[in-house]
């Protein structure tokens, strides 16, 4: 399971990833070329589709980080865990669930995420 743990971590880190090419270097490491990411507000195919959705969530929460919420549970090939975006070291002002699947290459194949708190429109 350390293995699925160091996997969430580094998809996590893609998120929080600002530098366009680090952050696409990460994706191909950590994504299969196919992988497909749905949540709520969007749902995308392929590694540029999803640095496309992460670029967009940087650009609305800038200054936000995203942190593992709590312990990754795991199990075959498929981890879940919370995470939090907010303030490095305060509040989150979103929360979330997501469902890894992980191909047999190791990579991330899918990602469903669910959204449990927002930030309320301003």
């Amino acid at each position: 399971m350390s293995d699925t743990n160091e996997l969430v971590q580094r998809y996590l880190a893609a998120w929080n990833e600002t530098d366009a090419a680090a952050r696409q270097a990460v994706l191909e490491e950590i994504l299969a070329e196919d992988a497909v990411y749905t949540d709520p507000l969007v749902s995308v195919r392929g590694r540029a589709g999803l640095d496309a959705t992460i670029a967009a969530v940087q650009a609305q929460f800038g200054g936000l980080v995203f942190s593992l919420g709590g312990a990754v549970d795991a199990h075959h090939d498929i981890a879940r865990f919370t995470w939090h975006l907010g303030p490095e070291g305060a509040e989150p002002v979103a929360v979330g669930f997501d469902v890894a699947v992980i191909g047999a290459d190791g990579r991330i194949s899918q990602v469903l995420g669910f959204l449990d708190q927002v930030p309320a429109q301003a």
